[in-house]
């Protein structure tokens, strides 16, 4: 009994770590588009 309970919070505990760790990609992802759209258009403003 006292291994299912732990096996569970662990699992419950990488489940956690997964999804933090894939939102913090995502977050990382828009923040890096965000920073190529802007040096785009910043190069693309100095060329005309």
């Amino acid at each position: 009994m006292a291994d299912n309970y732990l096996e569970r919070k662990y699992e419950a505990y990488m489940e956690r770590k997964a999804a933090a760790e894939k939102a913090k990609r995502a977050a990382w992802k828009k923040r890096m588009d965000a920073y190529r759209r802007k040096l785009a258009e910043e190069n693309g403003e100095k060329d005309q």
